[in-house]
């Protein structure tokens, strides 16, 4: 019989092991709805870890790939396809930088924006050193390991080398880093991974300053909190700065693996034909897919949504807070919602889990909420009373 335990118990046999997965096999999605092989039905409040902002399986994102698919699936980037450059086109439009370059992942997006802020440091004659923040994840390749946590490096020595990281929202900190061997700074706006952690404005703003001071590279990775989940395309509009360089992946293909580099003129004119380059990114099919997300997002308004049902549900939140003291702190930003409590949150998110919701605990004790910005109020009226329930017998 082809039910949950049956998936998980093949996973368990055939899978590399390197998930700590719920006890769930996921069969069929619609909207904000998921349900398994056992017949059970979920309120989706994570995702895909912030990835279908449109929901699951959006109609039209289905007529588009399907339309797609019966043209034109993978030429390689030796040849210019329809979907890839009308998708650069409308990534350059949307963000005001010049280029834009695909890749397959968010970690693939960060390893070239590194390749790029290294290669523009170069020319310059000076160092390719990258700094990045205390707390933050900008993936699990090697050279994206080395910006990140400790714990993500351990058992895979050596770390690459050419990487310094810094207090979090500390100016001080990162302006006695920059030296003369410094390239760029990459950093998250609002860290996901790390907890939800928002930069101030005022540290932003200095950044940026400093960055154009010194004339090194800065990078926004906009891979979690990129593509409206806060009310805008990127998140770091609401912060008055503009980077040299983005990061995008997660929400940009609507579920399809794509990521993407925008940068501006400056940093582009350092590189030249293949210095950099990718098989798959940016294929015909993926394009389509993404190209279909963006306008999703602007047709249905889904960036004022982002914002109006984030206000709502941390409204609720709060409320909750008054009650129960274990939450420590909410942070957010639209809908990218981070609770902070005063015990490790694993037990909560699993018994959601079992009731209904599937959220995310991240940062050993904050639950993560960033679910697709179609969720309708009953939905997320459910989603706060399975938690409000759960909070509660984990207490107990």
């Amino acid at each position: 019989m082809q039910n949950n335990k049956y998936f998980t118990d093949l996973d368990k046999q055939h899978y590399l092991q390197v998930y700590g997965r719920y006890p769930l096999a996921i069969k069929k999605a619609k909207g904000c709805k998921v349900w398994d092989y056992d017949g059970n039905k979920y309120i989706d409040a994570f995702a895909g870890i912030a990835v279908n902002n449109i929901g699951h399986n959006h109609p039209r994102l289905v007529k588009a790939i399907t339309k797609q698919l019966k043209k034109l699936i993978h030429i390689s980037n030796f040849y210019v396809s329809k979907p890839q450059v009308m998708l650069a086109k409308k990534l350059t439009e949307i963000s005001g930088l010049e280029r834009a370059f695909f890749a397959n992942s968010g970690a693939e997006a960060n390893e070239g924006a590194i390749k790029l802020a290294r290669k523009y440091s170069h020319s310059k004659g000076k160092g390719g050193t990258i700094i990045s923040l205390e707390n933050c994840f900008h993936g699990r390749t090697l050279a994206t390991l080395a910006t990140g946590k400790e714990k993500y490096q351990l058992g895979f020595e050596p770390i690459p080398t050419g990487f310094k990281k810094v207090a979090w929202n500390d100016i001080t900190a990162l302006s006695a880093a920059i030296d003369k061997e410094t390239a760029g700074v990459i950093l998250e706006v609002i860290q996901g991974e790390g907890g939800v952690n928002i930069l101030s404005k005022e540290y932003l703003t200095k950044v940026r300053d400093l960055c154009n001071e010194k004339d090194i590279v800065l990078i926004c990775d906009e891979v979690q909190c990129g593509m409206g989940r806060t009310g805008k395309f990127f998140a770091y509009e609401h912060f008055g700065i503009k980077p040299d360089i983005i990061t995008l992946a997660k929400g940009l293909g609507g579920g399809m693996p794509i990521g993407a580099i925008l940068t501006n003129q400056k940093i582009a004119d350092a590189i030249t034909f293949g210095e950099h380059g990718t098989t798959f990114g940016g294929n015909p099919l993926t394009s389509a897919a993404a190209l279909e997300t963006i306008l999703i997002l602007e047709d249905e308004k889904l960036l004022d949504a982002a914002i109006e049902k984030g206000n709502y549900f941390v409204k609720k939140l709060k409320e909750i807070a008054l009650v129960h003291k274990e939450i420590k702190e909410i942070r957010s930003l639209g809908l990218m919602i981070g609770v902070e409590l005063s015990f490790p949150g694993r037990e909560l998110a699993e018994k959601m889990l079992h009731k209904g919701v599937l959220s995310n605990c991240t940062a050993d004790n904050v639950i993560r909420f960033v679910p697709p910005l179609v969720i309708s109020k009953k939905e997320m009226d459910f989603v706060l009373s399975i938690f409000i329930e759960s909070l509660k017998e984990v207490k107990a």
